[in-house]
């Protein structure tokens, strides 16, 4: 790992300062990426930034500032980047601080703000490496999300162009498939999303995905996969609802998306008649039942601690399989008729069993 410690006026980064919605924001005559194109749009509130500002003036110290190394000179801002944005769009004649502009203030006052030095560490190192320092970093303020390390440890052309999908508020992947998606897109967490999903569909991780692509041209194929899914999810569950959201569609896709047995007709009865049903406590578990079979993404209600005392009353404290004598404590509620058979969660259906009966037990 090299770790450079650089001090850079902020007439250096001001030069050839460049701000647009579409573009991204770059400086330090055009050799910093300041934010990349369709990264997070968030800025410092007024006040914030104001004393970006009031800190230079008065040559306090600012915190330090974080680059990656992104070519052999140029640079990418992994922690600075309202602070920097603050400078800049000052020095450009914005914003005015206590109610002075750039250009109202005394020659030697802006020479003073200009040659101000701030304290620089650029990284450069294997992506591991990278990685691992930029977690361990103390980064004041905003937390960077663990993709938008990765965004800085793989910054490439890649890069660029999947934060065009996925990371822009009202970008594509929101339009397509917000619906199903848990998350900011300017934090870059849709990203993250889509890549987990491709990553697991080629058994390799979200590393691992984006190592392998960094300088590819564009990142039309993870543009594609995601649709892909999106649109399996639309044919195989039509009908839109809130327990949709967040779920690891993706995943799902990997392993069912082909499929030739799933009706949505009768799969969406199933998901009407499992939101009625009483027992499943956990209703964004239904599509994964509905997928695999695992009772357990329903979480189904167990016994309270009042029906099982009373079966325990009428087993004699029994077993009602074994019939060994145990503690209450040594034995659990199960279904007397298993709730996949019709069994409710009702006193009648309740039955104690020690715990190797019940491990043992099967819905026969």
């Amino acid at each position: 790992m090299n770790i450079q410690e650089r001090k850079v006026t902020v007439r250096e980064l001001a030069e050839d300062y460049f701000n647009d919605a579409e573009e991204g924001v770059v400086g330090y005559d055009n050799r910093l990426d300041i934010r990349p194109k369709y990264q997070r749009e968030f800025v410092y509130k007024d006040e914030q930034r104001d004393e970006v500002i009031r800190s230079v003036m008065r040559d306090l110290p600012l915190n330090v500032f974080y680059w990656a190394k992104t070519g052999d000179d140029s640079y990418e801002v992994l922690d600075g980047q309202q602070r920097t944005i603050s400078l800049c769009e000052y020095i450009d004649g914005n914003f005015s601080v206590d109610g002075k502009y750039f250009n109202n203030l005394p020659k030697d006052k802006q020479n003073q703000i200009l040659d101000y030095k701030l304290f620089v560490y650029v990284c450069d190192g294997t992506d591991s490496e990278k990685l691992e320092w930029f977690r361990i970093i103390n980064i004041a303020g905003e937390r960077l999300t663990d993709q938008e390390l990765r965004n800085a440890v793989y910054a490439g052309s890649w890069v660029t162009d999947a934060k065009r999908y996925f990371s822009k508020t009202g970008c594509a992947a929101d339009t397509v498939g917000g619906d199903y998606l848990r998350g900011s897109s300017i934090r870059q967490e849709y990203l993250e999303t889509a890549i987990s999903w491709a990553a697991d569909a080629e058994d390799t991780t979200i590393e691992g995905y984006m190592s392998k692509r960094q300088h590819n041209p564009t990142a039309q194929e993870l543009w594609s996969y995601f649709r892909s899914v999106i649109e399996w999810i639309q044919s195989v569950f039509p009908k839109v609802r809130k327990e949709m959201k967040g779920l690891p569609w993706g995943l799902y896709y990997n392993k069912h998306g082909k499929r030739t047995d799933l009706d949505p007709v009768k799969l969406e009865q199933e998901v009407q008649r499992l939101l009625g049903d009483e027992d499943v406590t956990k209703a964004s578990g239904i599509y994964e039942y509905l997928l695999t079979g695992s009772e357990k993404a329903l979480s189904i209600r167990a016994f309270d601690k009042r029906d099982r005392q009373t079966a325990y009353e009428r087993q004699n404290h029994l077993c009602a399989i074994c019939e060994d004598e145990f503690e209450f404590e040594e034995m659990h509620g199960d279904h007397k008729v298993p709730w996949s058979k019709g069994g409710h969660t009702t006193p009648e259906n309740c039955q104690m069993l020690c715990i190797e009966c019940n491990l043992k037990k099967t819905n026969y």
